[in-house]
């Protein structure tokens, strides 16, 4: 058995097991850039334009799966059916797609919202008027998936590695520096921090994990100063404390427990990080012993076609 071997067998398994979810998103993907490209006029309709989400309130919904370029189209695609096949395993197909609606309908609102208020500020109607549309509030709220997965896990990034738990905030980064230099990114900034927000907001409170036993990620690496450096987050930790209130709340009950065994709330919230680390880290073992195994397969078929 030749070495040569070894490189089309990695090429392979990083351009298949996509799911069927994924691949039947992106084919919506698709038809909704092919449509806006035969028929202009739909982007009235299906891309977010604030002074007409009233009455047309799906565009909340179907902007998020309108891309009006085509490179904007390519980037969706690539990226849903990549990270997809990453995320996918470990939540299920049906979480997957609720967090795909979740994520995109709460950016499309928060999108609606600024700019409503941005056009108050400034009375500029070009931020009422201007098609927003697009899949990157999704694509970043899939990198915060992935921060709270694999956190520690070093990507390669061109000539740079950067741990996965730090991509989020370079995206956010990124995008917020071009926007001082390209007119045409600010329009599309908000799409992507608030992808990015309203996903965590998901992951930290809300998404459902059965095999761990509890509800969100309590954890202080999935925290919201965790975004950020070091330094900083000693000012961000008071401000995350209020978004737990407002989200989550405690009952009094709760508290004058919390007052009589003192300790008992971070212990057990120990006890589920833990119990939800060893699940994930089993099924992450899992889905890594299925891709080894789907590429050890052809090269032992190809040694004993050899023989």
């Amino acid at each position: 058995m030749s070495d040569s071997a070894s490189p089309p067998a990695a090429k392979g398994s990083f351009f298949t097991g996509f799911t069927k979810l994924c691949k039947g998103l992106a084919v919506v993907l698709f038809l909704g850039h092919v449509s806006i490209q035969l028929f202009p006029s739909a982007a009235t309709y299906l891309a977010l334009i604030p002074a007409r989400t009233i009455p047309f309130g799906w565009n909340l919904v179907t902007a998020g799966y309108v891309e009006q370029t085509i490179p904007g189209v390519i980037v969706s695609i690539v990226g849903l059916l990549l990270f997809g096949k990453l995320l996918e395993p470990l939540w299920g197909a049906k979480e997957l797609l609720q967090f795909i609606f979740i994520v995109n309908i709460s950016t499309s609102f928060c999108v609606f919202v600024t700019a409503v208020i941005l056009y108050y500020l400034t009375q500029q109607e070009i931020y009422l008027y201007t098609p927003l549309s697009g899949f990157y509030g999704v694509l970043s709220g899939f990198l915060v998936g992935i921060k709270q997965i694999i956190p520690d896990q070093e990507l390669d990034l061109f000539l740079l590695k950067i741990k996965a738990k730090w991509i989020p905030s370079l995206v956010a980064f990124i995008s917020v520096s071009v926007s001082f230099f390209l007119k045409e990114s600010m329009f599309y900034l908000p799409i992507v921090l608030f992808g990015i927000y309203t996903s965590w907001i998901y992951l930290r409170y809300y998404q459902k994990r059965l095999e761990a036993g509890l509800k969100g990620d309590p954890s202080d690496e999935f925290s919201f100063s965790s975004f950020f450096p070091e330094f900083l987050r000693p000012i961000l930790d008071p401000i995350a404390s209020i978004s737990y209130k407002l989200l989550c709340g405690r009952s009094e009950a709760k508290d004058a427990l919390d007052e009589l065994l003192p300790g008992s709330d971070s212990i057990m919230a120990n006890r589920r990080r833990e119990r939800g680390q060893r699940a994930l880290e089993q099924r992450l073992a899992e889905k890594l012993a299925a891709i080894k195994s789907s590429e050890v397969a052809p090269l032992q078929e190809d040694a004993s076609t050899k023989v």
